[in-house]
C-alpha cells in the first residue's frame, strides 16, 4: 500500500466510480472523481495527483485526448487506462497517447490495486526537470513548493502554474498568449487584465523582502523571469 497516496477516477459510470472510490478509500488511498473528459482535465490540471485512472470513453472529451492533452501541457502524472476495448491496437493507441499502463475491462481490483501503486512510485517526470530554478528561486514540481533563498513562499493553484510556466522557459520572453493557452486554457484573448493582476500578484509574493528582481515586464512582448546576476 503507498501512504496517503491521492488519485483521480475520471469514469462517467457513476456506479463503477463509486465503487472504486470506495474499494481504493479501504486501501488507504483519497479519491476525487470526474464524470466526464472535460472536468478530469481540469482537476488533472489544476490540482496534484500522484496518478490518474482515466476511463477511455467519455463524454465531452474522451480519456486518450485527456491524457494527449495533459501530456502537451507538460503534465507527466501517471496514467492508468481503463477500456472496455482491449484490442492490441487498442492499448497501443492508449499507451501512444501518453498513458502508462492499460488495464482492459472486466478486471480484478486487486490487480487494479496493483498498478496503481507501482506507478504510484513511479516519478511522473525525470528527476532533473522535477526542479526548476532562476538564482535562488526553487520551484518543486512533485512537492509543489516554492522556496527562495530556503524560505517556503505559499502560491495559488494558478500562481503555481504561471510560475512554473515561467521557470521552464527562463530567460526567455513568454508572451500573453503563451500564457493564456499553457496556463489558462484559452485560445484568445478574453480582453480582461486576468494575467496582469497574476502576475502582479506572484511578483509580490516571490520578490517581497528580496533584494534581487527577477520577474519583468517586456514592454510590448510579455513577461520574463531571469537571474541577471547569472550572467554578469
Amino acid at each position: 500500500m503507498v501512504a496517503r497516496m491521492k488519485i483521480l477516477i475520471i469514469e462517467d459510470d457513476l456506479e463503477a466510480a463509486a465503487y472504486l472510490a470506495k474499494a481504493f478509500r479501504e486501501a488507504g488511498i483519497v479519491s476525487d472523481h470526474a464524470s466526464d473528459g472535460e472536468s478530469g482535465l481540469f482537476m488533472a490540471s489544476e490540482n496534484s495527483y500522484d496518478v490518474l485512472v482515466i476511463d477511455r470513453m467519455l463524454p465531452r472529451r474522451d480519456g486518450l485526448s485527456v491524457i494527449t492533452e495533459l501530456r502537451r501541457k507538460d503534465i507527466h502524472t501517471p496514467v492508468l487506462i481503463l477500456s472496455a476495448l482491449g484490442q492490441v491496437d487498442d492499448r497501443v493507441k492508449g499507451l501512444r497517447a501518453g498513458g502508462d499502463d492499460y488495464l482492459p475491462k472486466p478486471y480484478a481490483f486487486n490487480e487494479l490495486l496493483a498498478r496503481v501503486e507501482v506507478l504510484g512510485r513511479r516519478k511522473g517526470t525525470p528527476e532533473q526537470d522535477m526542479v526548476y530554478r532562476v538564482g535562488d528561486l526553487e520551484l518543486d514540481r512533485l512537492s509543489h513548493s516554492v522556496r527562495r533563498q530556503g524560505k517556503e513562499i505559499p502560491l495559488q493553484p494558478r500562481e503555481f502554474r504561471l510560475l512554473e510556466y515561467l521557470m521552464k522557459n527562463a530567460g526567455q520572453v513568454v508572451t500573453r498568449t503563451m500564457l493564456l493557452e499553457n496556463v489558462w486554457d484559452y485560445h484568445f484573448d478574453p480582453q480582461t487584465n486576468v494575467i496582469d493582476v497574476h502576475v502582479s500578484r506572484l511578483r509580490s509574493k516571490i520578490e517581497k523582502d528580496f533584494d534581487v528582481p527577477l520577474l519583468r515586464t517586456v514592454r510590448g512582448a510579455g513577461y520574463m523571469i531571469k537571474d541577471d546576476r547569472a550572467s554578469a
